[in-house]
């Protein structure tokens, strides 16, 4: 794992879906036993290109999400390695009977790719907006479950993925998104990213959140107090080691996520911290509600996952060290 962190706040010329493709890309033309399957949405994950290139490797299932991950689990049943996408909402919500039969039980190597989870979903809408599509995947046993923030870490998680025998949940946005590592970054499934030390508190975040707790972590130090930031881009297995390396050290955690917090990246932080490292911990991201429609910025101030959000949260989580 080696990364280069640029953290400048700037929007990507690229798609971030491109990330997920391009890894394809490159494997497919290599790996004739891997394949992937759409929901009616080439189009919208620019899958279509493989489809081009790989008709014999690429399928479109149609608007039947449920038969798509049959497909796929019988698909890899067969030897292969199997990606399997559609939006968040459909790729967990409708997915997940099948996916946790027919893949998880059956131990097997279908990799399923959500695409604009949480408020990215923007304005697709409430119905269209997963803010518990992670914590399904989680109650999997043997399954990975991922949420990447950018181009890069989209990238090389799918190549790492891709390698992976265990079934596996990746979320992603589809287009615009803030870069935050340099081209050739390398990740790990399963270790977390330390971005900036700290000694006062530490911000763990993912996807979308990572950006904003770069921004936290700036705002924090113009007020003397210092802050850790880890981007923990894999939420099962969670790189436990690392949180209570920063629990132990800061003494209290923030953490950041576009999902439910009672059953994502928070819980699955503060399920270690009150085993092992009792310490505050506050957590960013949605509060027990549904979503709605409107553009990203918005909605993030809406459900306050902001950067001056993590700021308050990071505070309070100080002053109850005391």
């Amino acid at each position: 794992m080696s990364f280069t962190l640029i953290g400048k706040h700037e929007k990507d010329s690229r798609a971030n879906r491109d990330g997920y493709v391009s890894a394809m890309q490159e494997m497919m033309a290599e790996n004739d036993k891997l394949v992937h399957i759409d929901c009616d949405l080439m189009g919208c994950i620019n899958t279509g290109k493989l489809q081009k290139e790989f008709p014999n490797q690429t399928f479109n299932a149609g608007i039947a999400e449920q038969n798509a991950m049959g497909v796929a689990a019988g698909m890899a049943a067969t030897g292969l390695t199997v990606f399997a996408h559609s939006f968040g909402c459909f790729a967990a919500r409708r997915m997940f009977d099948q996916a946790f039969l027919s893949a998880g039980y059956s131990e097997l190597p279908v990799h399923v790719i959500g695409s604009d989870p949480g408020v990215c979903a923007a304005f697709n809408g409430a119905t269209h907006m997963p803010f518990e599509d992670c914590a399904l995947y989680m109650t999997i046993p043997n399954a990975v479950v991922i949420d990447s923030c950018d181009y890069v870490q989209t990238y090389s998680l799918t190549k790492q993925l891709a390698k992976s025998a265990n079934p596996s949940y990746m979320r992603l946005i589809r287009k615009g998104f803030t870069t935050v590592y340099a081209d050739g970054s390398e990740f790990e499934i399963g270790k977390g990213v330390t971005l900036r030390d700290g000694t006062d508190v530490t911000i763990i975040a993912s996807g979308i959140l990572v950006d904003e707790a770069l921004k936290a972590e700036e705002q924090l130090a113009a007020k003397g107090i210092s802050a850790r930031v880890i981007d923990m881009h894999t939420w099962k297995p969670l790189d436990e080691e690392l949180v209570l390396k920063a629990a132990k050290e800061t003494g209290a955690i923030v953490t950041a996520e576009n999902h439910q917090v009672s059953c994502g990246l928070g819980s699955a932080v503060a399920n270690v911290l009150t085993q092992k490292c009792l310490v505050p911990q506050e957590r960013i991201g949605i509060q027990n509600r549904f979503g709605q429609v409107g553009p990203q910025d918005f909605l993030m101030e809406q459900y306050n996952l902001t950067a001056a959000d993590i700021v308050a949260a990071a505070e309070k989580a100080i002053a109850r060290k005391a």
